[in-house]
């Protein structure tokens, strides 16, 4: 079960426990622990957060528990270009990250129809899921957000799908141990304290670049040249937005089989769809048909460099 064959708003809620419950699966499994002990090796050079098992006890808990106690809310299709664009101005340099920005300590957002990213070597990789985790530092009293996207591993539109599966015919095994997401990106926003500049990023000969295009239609953020770490943009942005006017969201109902199949996994069920509010209606003239209009506003900081 997944989104593509859902269009009701009880479908979305349907797939949601479904999809939350087969990672809780896969978040138990020594290959899940395997695979993120890996993913921290790659994306920090084997730093202290890679070292220490208590360390690597902790960053597991924080990937993967979202998946069964945190709240589930699903992205509309149409949200997500809007989400998408947000992120993609996003500047939170110097700004300091209020205590309340979240709906809740943890949370999985589902999207539907993923929004993109190109990685600095020009890889492509959808966001099909963003999990987030509130985390607190008894040595230094300070909050973050642990803020992780997943990719759809079914996606596909998905250029980094596409190269998991083409592993499979070599590592047959490989289809079984996944989740339907795969953990590809990552990323820290402070509470209560300014955010720092983000580090420039390494620099890579354009002739060693192989650039991957991104699917027809979608939007695609590039990691190179936003000023936040593309998950967390996508975040915050959602954060934002779900809490505007431009926004509603809906409660919808669960089957029998479905609140039945989370209660046995213990996995959070209550499910919000955050969709466009539909502003006014328009009749157009020549086909009779309800048309809506919307305005959208988006605040964004620029800087501005002498040269």
């Amino acid at each position: 079960m997944s989104f593509y064959a859902e269009t009701t708003l009880a479908g979305y809620a349907r797939a949601a426990v479904h999809l939350k419950s087969r990672m809780v699966d896969y978040s138990r499994t020594r290959f899940a622990r395997q695979y993120l002990e890996a993913y921290l090796d790659a994306a920090f050079e084997e730093t202290v957060a890679t070292t220490t098992p208590k360390v690597l006890a902790a960053i597991d808990k924080l990937a993967h528990q979202p998946w069964q106690l945190g709240d589930p809310y699903v992205l509309a299709p149409e949200m997500s270009a809007i989400v998408a664009a947000a992120a993609d101005a996003l500047d939170l340099t110097g700004d300091v990250i209020p205590d309340d920005i979240a709906p809740s300590d943890s949370g999985v957002l589902f999207l539907p129809e993923p929004i993109y990213h190109r990685g600095p070597h020009g890889q492509v990789t959808s966001i099909g899921a963003v999990t987030r985790a509130r985390m607190h530092n008894i040595d230094t009293g300070n909050s973050d957000w642990w803020i992780i996207g997943w990719a759809d591993r079914n996606d596909p539109l998905d250029p980094s799908a596409a190269r998991l599966r083409s592993q499979y015919t070599q590592y047959t095994r490989l289809a079984a141990d996944f989740g339907p997401y795969v953990l590809t990106s990552s990323a820290r926003l402070p509470v209560g304290r300014p955010v720092e500049p983000r580090p420039d990023l390494g620099v890579f000969d354009d002739e060693d670049i192989e650039w991957e295009p991104a699917p027809d239609g979608r939007f695609c953020i590039d990691e190179s040249t936003v000023r936040v770490d593309t998950v967390a943009a996508i975040a915050y942005a959602f954060w934002v937005i779900q809490a505007q006017p431009l926004a509603t969201v809906a409660a919808p109902p669960l089957d029998r089989a479905a609140r039945r199949r989370a209660n046995r996994d213990k996995v959070v069920h209550q499910t919000r769809v955050v969709m466009l509010r539909r502003r006014k209606t328009v009749t157009d003239h020549n086909d009779g048909e309800a048309k809506w209009h919307y305005r959208v506003r988006f605040f964004v900081k620029l800087s501005v460099r002498e040269s």
